[in-house]
């Protein structure tokens, strides 16, 4: 999925002027990367905040247009406010078809309620891993990546990284490091 947000250069920066920004209902950001000098942007707060509830925008490429100009990016890093439904900053990244990134990419769980070990022998399933990191092009990047866990019973009770089935072109960097994490487990499950 892309999304297209509009953004607007701002001159003025720093804390003063971040806060102007806010009470004006605007959100302050940048967007660095590429061989371009890093542009502060301001965005329309209540718009990016129900975006950024949505799962797939953190890890989708972005069409940034900022006056008139156009570029891709990556939502790298969100700031909120410690107890107000508030977003205080966006950091952007530049992107194009040959950058490589690692990005946090969420994990789905599928097959838990028909598995045999929750079905049939009275298991629970605990799920020890929400996301994993993984390195790809920018343009690969997967919306999410599915786990299986209709094959877990007693005997084969933790599924881990290494069961996950990857497209192309993606690593996960915790196996790239030689950690076979697990990612959820079946607990309580009784040989019937």
């Amino acid at each position: 999925m892309t999304y297209e947000i509009q953004a607007v250069a701002r001159a003025a920066q720093g804390t003063g002027a971040s806060r102007r920004l806010r009470k004006a209902g605007k959100l302050p950001g940048i967007v660095y990367g590429g061989n371009v000098a890093p542009l502060a942007i301001e965005l329309d707060h209540n718009s990016m905040y129900y975006t950024l509830k949505e799962e797939a925008f953190h890890t989708a490429l972005i069409k940034l247009a900022v006056e008139g100009k156009i570029e891709q990016v990556l939502l790298r890093s969100v700031n909120y406010h410690p107890f107000k439904q508030q977003v205080l900053h966006l950091d952007f990244q530049r992107v194009d078809e040959n950058t490589t990134v690692e990005v946090r990419v969420p994990l789905h769980f599928i097959g838990a309620d028909v598995c045999e070990g929750v079905k049939m022998q009275g298991g629970t399933m605990s799920y020890i891993l929400n996301d994993v990191m993984v390195r790809c092009v920018a343009t690969k990047i997967p919306e999410f990546l599915n786990v299986d866990l209709s094959k877990l019973a007693v005997g084969n009770t933790i599924a881990n990284l290494s069961n996950i089935q990857l497209p192309e072109g993606i690593e996960l960097m915790a196996l790239v490091r030689g950690e076979g994490l697990a990612v959820a487990s079946l607990n309580g499950a009784k040989a019937g």
